[in-house]
């Protein structure tokens, strides 16, 4: 059999779905496609590169249709996957946007697209039937590139899907180091990504600001249920969102778990909360995250901080000026124990997830965030699924 005839056959083994994956692992942007048009593609990719055969069959691999590899390739699993051990043809960035795709249910991408609907535009967003899909229109937009990968990353933390962030963050890793990351889909990144401990009881601390009224309660019978230590502050005003904090980290009994968690509820700006307040300059967000590095609380060095935000835009008001961050307000007394901070990044280990709406919504009668209400969904999913490992 000649290599067209190969090529030929090879297509019309696939499904649909199949041939879409198979499209984007080859570099293409197009999501429709027919028979032709693929083979075509496909040739051009096979026939005319000396590596065009072993191209084939790591796309076999990565496809798993390891039957096509021995039917039609006359190859093996083994034999492929040896000369993948020192060599790829696939781009990295694309095998891995493709597993995560195939890792996705339906209701985690729904999840995800809420968390983008002020990245994409909705047309776009309805269209989109599976996350490679809205990577493409991503992609097109230049938010996500093979060395970009960061917003990905944020929406599978804002979902709940943690088993695939660290799979982004292994990706990350690789590229950063120039380390080769296995061949083997079968071969789980876990190996290659030390993994958080998450065995304590509680897990750890829970930190719930809620300044609107409305989904306080949900986000603290979630975390309880998650076996999280928790404390709630609701209606508070911009100038106290951030003692709230930092008074809470300083307690042992929020830190000495295995992760913290905080949560916050408020109107603001696009770069402030303004809590119950409606007309100051408000608090900078990113004196929020500043306040888990491992310098602001040593207690939390080397655990994973993982911060929710669900912000109420309202119009910028700017009467006064309110005091930045410095660094002479971190608390760090409430520990005590041995920490390697110099060694550790200064903003490592902190999980960042930001949704934001129109105040007005709260002015329409009762208001649940939809965002809120995907993430408690997802993380009570991933602990049916995962049980204590789900932040492993």
């Amino acid at each position: 059999m000649d290599q067209l005839q190969t090529i030929n056959q090879v297509v019309e083994e696939l499904n649909s779905s199949e041939r879409t994956k198979l499209l984007y692992l080859c570099g293409s942007f197009e999501t429709e496609h027919s028979t032709e048009s693929l083979k075509e593609l496909l040739g051009h990719k096979v026939l005319h590169d000396d590596t065009g055969q072993l191209l084939l069959g790591e796309l076999m691999v990565r496809l798993r249709r390891f039957d096509i590899l021995r039917k039609v390739c006359k190859t093996t699993r083994d034999e492929v996957e040896r000369t993948l051990s020192s060599r790829h043809f696939v781009p990295k960035f694309r095998v891995l946007m493709a597993n995560i795709s195939e890792d996705l249910a339906s209701d985690d991408l729904n999840s995800l697209k809420f968390l983008l609907s002020q990245v994409l535009p909705r047309e776009k967003l309805e269209k989109s039937k599976s996350f490679l899909d809205v990577v493409i229109e991503l992609e097109k937009l230049d938010k996500v590139s093979s060395h970009s990968v960061d917003l990905v990353e944020e929406c599978l933390v804002g979902i709940g899907r943690l088993d695939l962030t660290r799979k982004v963050s292994a990706y990350k890793k690789s590229v950063a180091e120039n380390i080769p990351i296995s061949s083997s889909r079968d071969q789980s990144f876990q190996n290659q990504l030390e993994s958080y401990r998450f065995t304590s009881n509680p897990r750890g601390g829970c930190l719930i600001i809620d300044c609107v009224g409305n989904d306080g309660d949900l986000l603290e019978q979630t975390f309880k249920a998650l076996q999280f230590r928790v404390v709630v502050h609701k209606w508070l005003g911009g100038d106290q969102i951030l003692p709230a904090i930092k008074e809470t980290i300083r307690q042992r009994q929020y830190t000495e778990g295995d992760a913290f968690v905080c949560c916050i509820i408020s109107r603001g700006t696009s770069n402030h909360l303004l809590g119950t307040d409606s007309c100051i300059t408000g608090l900078p967000v990113d004196s929020v995250s500043q306040q888990f590095t491992a310098k602001g609380c040593p207690a939390l060095a080397g655990k994973p901080k993982l911060l929710f935000i669900q912000r109420y835009n309202v119009a910028e008001c700017q009467p006064h000026n309110w005091r930045e961050h410095q660094d002479e307000d971190l608390e760090t007394d409430g520990f005590n124990g041995h920490t390697t901070v110099d060694s550790i990044p200064e903003n490592a280990d902190v999980f960042w997830s930001h949704c934001w709406t129109d105040e007005h919504q709260l002015e329409e009668g009762p208001h649940f965030s939809a965002y809120l209400k995907a993430l408690t969904d997802a993380l009570l999913k991933g602990q049916r699924r995962y049980g204590t490992s789900m932040f492993t």
